[in-house]
């Protein structure tokens, strides 16, 4: 359907490092964009589906490993950026990259108003994930405390435990979005839900166009596109 250029950035030298070496290696040569969600994203890199069979259903396809994520608050979902699929929480608590399969943002603008509740929904996940990471440390003791009954220690210990995860919430700004990803989603769009949850390692610089008319397509009830876009990577030194 078109050329479409992605920079992949310094700042994740992980992700860009691993598809750098799959894309000289041939490796998504003729894969798909095997799920495409309109005024979402685009998504690729499943192995299984070379030469896949009209109607099979894709993305469980991996390269047989995982990649550490790299959250950086100023990489963010605008509409163009290229992210890592992966894994749910469930499975994936350290929400490891998948080693191949990525996707290209699409989204939506959002209103001022829209920004600010999304920005204090990310504030009350990183709240809550703070508060997990901090019980996790003191697992042995809220143990004990539970074997032994002590319902005021365990009171205790969560006041204490919120305290410490507000702290650290409000110190490091978890949660909060840069004025620069504020003004992108507000203008250009994206899917801003998405940050910290899935690592951004690169942006389309030539070809956007290309992005908007492949999340057009029309697609199966698995958001498979009803006719193959497949792909040939190269990488432009």
């Amino acid at each position: 359907m078109g050329d479409i250029v992605v920079r992949l950035y310094d700042e994740t030298p992980a992700h860009r490092d691993n598809i750098l070496k799959l894309a000289r290696e041939g490796f998504y040569d003729g894969t798909l964009f095997h799920r495409v969600i309109k005024d979402f994203m685009i998504q690729g890199g499943d192995p299984d589906s070379k030469g896949a069979p009209a109607g099979k259903q894709l993305g469980c396809g991996d390269a047989g490993y995982t990649i550490p994520a790299e959250f950086n608050p100023a990489l963010f979902h605008k509409r163009g950026a290229l992210s890592a699929a992966r894994q749910g929480d469930q499975v994936n608590p350290e929400r490891r990259s998948s080693g191949c399969q990525f996707y290209i943002v699409w989204g939506k603008t959002y209103k001022e108003s829209e920004i600010g509740q999304l920005e204090r929904q990310s504030q009350m996940q990183a709240l809550q994930s703070t508060f997990n990471s901090l019980a996790l440390q003191h697992r042995d003791e809220i143990i004990t405390l539970r074997k032994n009954r002590d319902q005021a220690g365990l009171s205790n210990l969560q006041d204490q435990l919120e305290a410490e995860a507000n702290a650290i919430v409000i110190s490091k700004k978890l949660g909060r979005l840069p004025e620069e990803a504020k003004k992108a989603y507000s203008t250009i769009g994206g899917t801003p839900f998405l940050d910290g949850q899935y690592t951004v390692f690169g942006e389309v610089e030539e070809g956007l166009e290309i992005v908007g008319k492949i999340q057009e397509v029309s697609t199966d009830s698995n958001d498979r596109p009803k006719k193959d876009i497949s792909m040939k990577m190269e990488v432009i030194d």
